[in-house]
């Protein structure tokens, strides 16, 4: 009797054991997979971070979207000294007319596409394009006091990329660029969709020089 309630005893502790054993191990796996989940959660949220930062500096300049990130809001600018830009391509609507949907956005992608690599490597801020129409500005964010000659510079480069790909029908779409020199006011807009715009008589100025120049013809 003795022995068979030694052999219970020893039965029993061998399941406590077991028992404890097993409790053990599910808990180290619940707080590893914890652990993992945290380390993918806090993964994902920095690569959304990162992917928001992207996208806002796509949109906005460094320095306006830093601004933003800090505190909420970004300040408007006089600044004295900028060259502005604008380009329309002459007929676009009777062009785009005879093309497909497919055909048009992929042609004003290739020229927006080669006008952005421009403006990259020239050190320019593209403003906004609306339509068949780009601007894009010198001297800001930042002050430079070459800001004109790099505009005129970037103008001419724009002349070419259109000469160098025919439109859709072999043909060569013709541009009208108007540029001038003077004082602006930079700032922000919106909540939902931010756009940073410029203001003022420059703005003006250089949109009209765009508007009743010439096909093919930079006018200052």
């Amino acid at each position: 009797l003795e022995y068979r309630t030694g052999l219970a005893r020893e039965r029993e502790q061998r399941n406590v054991f077991l028992f404890s054993a097993v409790g053990v191990v599910v808990l180290a796996l619940g707080l590893w997979n914890r652990l993992r989940y945290v380390r993918r959660s806090q993964a994902t949220l920095l690569h959304e971070q990162e992917r928001s930062e992207r996208l806002l500096l796509n949109i906005l300049p460094h320095h306006v979207a830093e601004e933003l990130k800090d505190g909420g809001e970004a300040k408007a600018r006089d600044v004295d000294g900028v060259s502005i830009l604008f380009t329309d391509f002459q007929d676009f609507s009777d062009h785009s007319a005879k093309m497909s949907a497919q055909e048009l956005v992929a042609l004003l992608n290739a020229y927006y596409t080669a006008f952005d690599a421009i403006v990259t490597r020239y050190g320019l801020e593209k403003i906004k394009t609306i339509g068949d129409a780009y601007m894009a500005v010198g001297g800001l964010p930042m002050p430079r006091p070459d800001h004109c000659q790099a505009v005129a510079a970037f103008a001419v480069e724009m002349l070419a990329a259109v000469q160098r790909r025919p439109a859709w029908n072999g043909e060569h779409i013709r541009l009208r660029i108007g540029i001038n020199t003077g004082p602006v006011v930079a700032g922000v807009i919106g909540r939902e969709k931010f756009i940073y715009d410029l203001w003022g008589d420059t703005v003006n100025t250089a949109s009209r020089m765009e508007a009743f120049g010439q096909a093919g013809v930079i006018q200052v």
